[in-house]
């Protein structure tokens, strides 16, 4: 996938990553969507499992990695934040490259960030690798009297598109994990089909119709090994 997938550590590593343990591969992921959705607390609950209540707009370009195990291999996530700029149309072609995943994020209490996700999966696949793998996410889902979006709505799109599909709620931790992980797992299996597909010698233009077989899922449990996580008293959002 372009050299995307990395075989060694990438930068920006935290404290509780696995010292000394071998990475097979890192995965470069993308949280988009309209600000103030809920962007940076999803993607702090996965990597922190912190909330902050007093968090603010998000500013600077920053990304967050979690290592994980998947079928045996060792996966460092690195997440990435739009860090702010799409509240100014700024979101560049360099955020999005070498991106094997993203996660699309609107806010189920404010139709107007559904409304829009259209437009940023048009983005998306203008700038960003053919045979990314897109999650939809429905997040604040402990909004749940107040929704404006309704489940079925978001289903009918990630249908359409070809997306997976959650709803979370970075508050109370609902599915984030879930959904990340989905993301992490369906990213490994497009990796490891291609490098099987180039070890039979297939060329190159099988691996975006692989992609393309992926169809939306509605995701439940997953029975995945997480790596252990730091859980912090106080947010250093």
């Amino acid at each position: 996938m372009n050299g995307a997938v990395e075989m060694k550590l990438g930068g920006g590593e935290r404290e509780g990553e696995r010292e000394g343990e071998r990475i097979d591969y890192v995965f470069k992921v993308v949280v988009i969507g309209d600000s103030a959705v809920g962007k940076s607390q999803i993607l702090s609950r996965f990597t922190k499992n912190e909330f902050c209540f007093d968090s603010k707009s998000t500013i600077g370009v920053e990304f967050q990695t979690r290592t994980v195990t998947i079928n045996s291999k060792l996966i460092k996530a690195q997440i990435w934040d739009t860090a702010g700029q799409e509240r100014y149309r700024a979101v560049t072609s360099a955020y999005y490259r070498g991106a094997l995943g993203a996660m699309l994020v609107y806010d189920i209490t404010k139709r107007q960030t559904f409304d829009h996700v259209a437009r940023w999966v048009e983005e998306l696949r203008a700038h960003a690798d053919s045979s990314i793998v897109i999650m939809l996410i429905g997040n604040k889902s402990d909004l749940a009297d107040l929704r404006a979006v309704p489940t079925e709505h978001a289903v009918e799109f990630a249908e359409d598109q070809g997306l997976f599909f959650s709803e979370t709620s970075a508050l109370r931790g609902d599915n984030v994990d879930t959904a990340f992980l989905k993301l992490l797992e369906e990213i490994y299996g497009a990796v490891s089909k291609k490098a099987l597909d180039c070890g039979n010698g297939k060329s190159n233009g099988g691996d975006s119709a692989a992609m393309k077989g992926l169809k939306m899922d509605v995701i439940g449990a997953q029975d995945f090994e997480i790596s252990e996580m730091k859980k912090l008293s106080a947010c250093s959002c």
